[in-house]
């Protein structure tokens, strides 16, 4: 599995919100200098992160983007699943009941499995809460 830049850079950017939430609502232009992204990029991104509600978008001259909801209620899993679909390894395991017709005979299935199993336990139990702390843990009281 290899994340897209599209779903890193959702990650930078729900990241950055997280780190930089203040009575204000924090512009794109400011994420972007901030996190050596382009504008335009993000733009799209957050498009979709608004769609999904998950950023507030307030408009007017003081206008920009807040999360919709406290750090903690996000996990890396649902931010990267909704920039990249499915995070199955294998396309056998991305529906809810596995639709494959030799997984009664397959020997690697089980790998597959537990490969599956452990991707999910690390992006659905790490919260945005938590990356904000490890942040802070890299670089202290420094705003990126």
């Amino acid at each position: 599995m290899k994340i897209s830049t599209k779903g890193r850079y959702a990650l930078r950017l729900m990241l950055d919100l997280a780190i930089n939430d203040a009575s204000a609502p924090i512009r794109i232009k400011d994420i972007a200098l901030r996190q050596n992204i382009s504008d335009k990029y993000l733009e799209q991104i957050i498009s979709g992160l608004n769609k999904a509600g998950f950023v507030k978008s307030i408009r007017g001259p003081q206008g920009g983007y807040k999360l919709a909801k406290d750090p903690s209620y996000y996990t890396v899993g649902m931010i990267l699943r909704l920039t990249e679909g499915s995070l199955a390894p294998v396309a056998c395991l991305e529906d809810e009941v596995n639709q494959c017709d030799r997984q009664e005979i397959c020997a690697t299935l089980k790998l597959w499995q537990q490969l599956d199993d452990a991707i999910k336990g690390v992006v659905d139990t790490v919260t945005l809460a938590r990356l904000v702390e490890w942040q802070e843990e890299k670089i202290g009281n420094y705003v990126i």
